[in-house]
């Protein structure tokens, strides 16, 4: 018994610590100097390729499997007109980010208030799953169903672009991000919605043939939204980092950056 309270004490201290004082990159991952580019990319990539897993003692969810909050792709107002639709999507995972490659990296300066911070990525298959809810009537066509959805995008180039602020906690200085946008170019796009019209299976596969040949027509209609996901899902990403490693423990020569700045 006592024993077990030792060791529920000295979890509860290493949690403490943690919050405390901040989490710290693993030791194998390449640290660099403040605004260099090239070496951010080749410690990021780096970091990428070691750990498909990701790294929860930072904030780094698994990049494999990476699971997201529920999706409203389309969400037109019921005004009882002769067309209207909803489309959600919850059980999100996206598999293949930890095969994206950084291509661009700019912004984390010294000081990286003073610009903006842009990355720039490439995927090449970035796999979405979910299951998925869609309502909607179009003219005497009536849609109520659920099923599952796979939806492949296939080299993709990703841009993302994000201002930051700073937050002082222990004489170290943490990343917030604010107004992050994203860009988002591919080569294709397949999705296959399953049980789209339960009555009748060749109805749903003649109804998914038709999106996928047709598919930049329903590209450039769902792109705000798609990306608009693609956004929240990098934000929330970057974001559990940045608040749990002080932005001057990710650079070197950083011993007396956050006092410099906090005596301004």
């Amino acid at each position: 018994m006592y024993e077990r309270y030792i060791l529920i004490s000295l979890s509860w201290c290493c949690v403490l610590q943690t919050f405390v004082y901040g989490a710290e990159l693993p030791s194998d991952i390449e640290k660099c100097h403040f605004g260099d580019s090239t070496c951010l990319m080749r410690s990021i990539n780096d970091l990428i390729k070691r750990y498909p897993k990701g790294i929860p003692e930072i904030g780094l969810p698994a990049l494999d499997e990476a699971k997201m909050d529920n999706i409203t792709i389309l969400e037109t107002p019921q005004e009882y007109g002769p067309i209207w639709m909803s489309f959600h999507t919850t059980d999100n995972i996206y598999k293949g980010l930890n095969n994206a490659t950084i291509t661009e990296i700019n912004g984390f300066d010294e000081d990286p208030t003073k610009s903006r911070v842009v990355v720039k990525a490439r995927i090449p298959r970035l796999l979405h799953e979910a299951t998925y809810e869609m309502k909607g009537k179009y003219l005497v066509f009536i849609a109520n169903t659920t099923g599952k959805l796979q939806s492949d995008f296939q080299n993709v180039q990703l841009t993302l672009t994000f201002k930051v602020i700073m937050e002082y906690r222990q004489n170290k200085r943490y990343l917030k991000i604010f107004e992050l946008t994203s860009v988002v170019d591919l080569d294709r796009w397949i999705v296959w919605l399953a049980d789209l019209y339960r009555e009748n299976s060749d109805l749903t596969i003649a109804l998914n043939r038709s999106m996928n040949e047709n598919w930049i027509e329903f590209w450039n209609g769902l792109e705000p939204s798609v990306v608009k996901s693609f956004t929240n899902c990098f934000t929330a990403l970057l974001s559990n980092v940045f608040e749990n490693v002080a932005y001057d423990d990710m650079f070197l020569n950083s011993t007396n950056t956050a006092d410099y700045y906090m005596q301004k």
